[in-house]
């Protein structure tokens, strides 16, 4: 929400009558410099400090009827202002106060539209807004994107729109990219004076954007076509449709409406990328009056450990006198939610119902009783086909929250039907994880209700893959992340380096070390972050345990310490007067210096987990110490071949 704390909105141009050309802004620390060019097509270009970074973009629009945007434009007027507010995120995921400074140019068009462009310290951005009030049909967006020659991408690629968008990131040369091959969003291009992520926010009531390549540095984006005809699929018909018949256009619209912000962060320093709130700012301010029950915290999660609990005196499995055991250890470690997970439901399609083997009722009372709230999975398609019934239900029984799963589409429907279930669990107070999900798009926002976006390609991979290696992980919190918080599931215990690294569906590993692994609460933004690991082997490893709880999942201030894409990461995050470091490398061992300069006068203790002296050999053995610190203290984080490095200072 933004309060009153707004600094200045100074109107510096008002009126413009179309003779000139060009319109140029800059950021507020002048070291991005955007220009906007109205030719035959609306045109624009970013520099950093004096550097072109892109260059020769296009902004544009197609419709059904009426007026195009981008197509031969004449201007109107035009407006440059300049605004420094403070926006105070209801759910801080890495900042409680956010310095919302831009300096913008509003251009109006004959056409009855609008485009918006601002220019931020971080980056830029720009957003059309139509004026019409017909109804018709999107049928084409032009984003065309031009680099300087030799740039690259991390390019998170796609082979069909019907996707989990959980991708590794391949290092491509853009001319490399061929014109049939594209990406989901965010996505980063490196070059040689900058580097620039792009992604999308603010968006509602419209398609989810994709970027195709031209075997040139051009980048075109393309987008699913508005679907007219879904099918079940198969023997997953729970879960997987067929999309069998499109229309020729994206989105259907009423006209008057403003479309998503297509979002450029731009930098020399990878570490701007997990520090920018780009996307938080752009979005709507959120919609929601009460939001005091929107609660943060910790999960016990059963699906990645496959319900393995040992020691005990009954059979484990979807029962519950399981799911006892873990609303027992949640309440033993403070940890504020269980999940239960696919297979708590008569049936996936059944929804309203629970298997027979578990008393749901009785686990949400037994969980009132330890102080732990339950969040129940569901498949969307059949919450889909009857949200109101089911979401109530679960309401009535006591549940705290919804975990979605197989969305698997980014077509205006699916978009649709996201604010669709976040507005329905807002006005029943309920918490909502999108997994199965594409990535953050600002509705965070606009309901804060909704915690977690998976969209990425987290710790469950490790039950069927070698793909998550420490340069994945290391890769994710400059790209992923960079759109908004990511449902990875961390806190794997059985830890291995990869000679010792073996696929196991039931009893799954993780790849790198177990300080890896503990660095991730700190690294990585989930205002509910899992605890993916088996109860049994939690109490097995309880000094770790102990180390993890005592790290919040919701932030104050976040600063970037040291940062490299897919080499390595140490991020200090402070909740209150405590703060936490969290580094994490690659699978080469490093040895990055701690300046402490952030901390504030007196003495602190500094508790540090880091990786062991054999953990090399026995990827498990982590040390524990305790040192004393001070602002003028620098200390060294030493990391193994995929490692890492926790710490957590508090004032003594």
């Amino acid at each position: 929400m933004k309060k009153a704390s707004f600094c200045l909105s100074v109107l510096l141009l008002v009126i413009f009558q179309a003779s000139a050309q060009q319109y140029d802004i800059k950021s507020p620390d002048g070291s991005i410099r955007l220009s906007v060019y109205n030719s035959d097509k609306i045109k624009w270009t970013a520099s950093l400090n004096g550097n072109l970074i892109i260059e020769n973009a296009e902004a544009g629009m197609d419709f059904s009827t009426g007026s195009d945007f981008g197509i031969k434009p004449i201007v109107k007027k035009y407006t440059i202002k300049s605004v420094s507010e403070t926006i105070y995120p209801v759910i801080p995921h890495k900042d409680s106060e956010i310095k919302d400074n831009y300096t913008e140019l509003s251009i109006v068009y004959s056409g009855n539209y609008k485009l918006n462009f601002r220019a931020y310290n971080d980056g830029v951005a720009y957003q059309f807004i139509d004026e019409a009030k017909a109804k018709r049909h999107v049928i084409s967006e032009n984003v065309s994107l031009t680099f300087p020659e030799s740039t690259k991408s991390l390019f998170p690629q796609e082979e069909s729109m019907y996707s989990h968008n959980e991708r590794l990131y391949l290092d491509k040369s853009l001319t490399n990219i061929k014109s049939n091959e594209f990406c989901s969003l965010p996505v980063l291009f490196t070059a040689e004076k900058a580097n620039v992520l792009f992604t999308e926010t603010a968006l509602h009531d419209y398609p989810g954007l994709f970027l195709k390549g031209n075997a040139s540095t051009t980048m075109n984006a393309i987008f699913p076509k508005y679907v007219l005809e879904a099918v079940d699929k198969g023997g997953k018909s729970d879960r997987v449709q067929t999309i069998i018949k499109e229309a020729d256009y994206i989105a259907q619209t009423t006209g008057k409406r403003e479309y998503p912000w297509r979002v450029f962060i731009i930098s020399d320093d990878d570490r701007t990328f997990v520090e920018s709130n780009l996307t938080y700012q752009l979005a709507k301010p959120t919609v929601i009056k009460n939001t005091d029950w929107i609660k943060p915290g910790k999960v016990a999660w059963d699906w990645y450990n496959a319900n393995n609990i040992y020691g005990v005196d009954f059979k484990a499995g979807l029962n519950t006198e399981t799911y006892k055991y873990f609303i027992d250890f949640a309440s033993k470690n403070s940890i504020e939610y269980v999940i239960l997970d696919e297979g708590w439901t008569k049936s996936t399609t059944d929804i309203l119902d629970f298997n027979p083997d578990m008393d749901v009722k009785e686990l949400i009372e037994y969980g009132k009783i330890k102080n732990v709230d339950i969040i129940l999975w569901v498949l969307w398609k059949p919450l889909d086909e009857n949200l109101i019934e089911i979401l109530e239900t679960y309401k009535s029984w006591g549940a705290k929250g919804i975990k979605i799963d197989y969305m698997q589409r980014n077509d205006q429907y699916m978009v649709n039907s996201y604010e669709k279930i976040a507005k329905e669990c807002a006005r029943l107070e309920l918490l909502v994880d999108f997994h199965g999900a594409f990535k953050p798009s600002g509705l965070r926002r606009m309901y804060p209700n909704v915690m977690n976006y998976e969209g990425v390609r987290g710790n469950e991979n490790n039950k069927w893959s070698e793909d998550i290696t420490p340069e994945h992980t290391v890769t994710i919190p400059f790209i992923r992340m960079a759109a908004g918080p990511m449902d990875f599931t961390p806190g794997a215990m059985i830890n291995k380096q990869p000679k010792n690294y073996a696929i196991s569906f039931d009893r799954p590993m993780s790849l790198g070390t177990r300080a890896h692994q503990v660095a991730m609460y700190v690294v990585y933004e989930a205002p509910l972050q899992m605890m993916c690991e088996s109860p049994s082997t939690y109490y097995k490893e309880q000094e770790t345990v102990d180390f993890i709880n005592k790290i919040p999942t919701i932030w104050d201030e976040t600063k970037v310490l040291h940062g490299a894409v897919g080499n390595y990461i140490v991020v200090a995050r402070r909740k209150g007067s405590v703060w936490h470091v969290g580094g994490m490398t690659d699978d080469s061992a490093r040895n990055l210096d701690i300046d402490l300069s952030f901390l504030g006068e007196g003495s602190f203790n500094m508790e540090v987990f880091k990786d062991g002296i054999n953990v090399d050999m026995f990827a498990q053995d982590y040390k524990i110490e305790t040192l004393t610190v001070s602002k003028n203290t620098r200390v060294s984080a030493t990391m193994a071949k995929g490692g890492g490095w926790s710490a957590i200072i508090s004032k003594q």
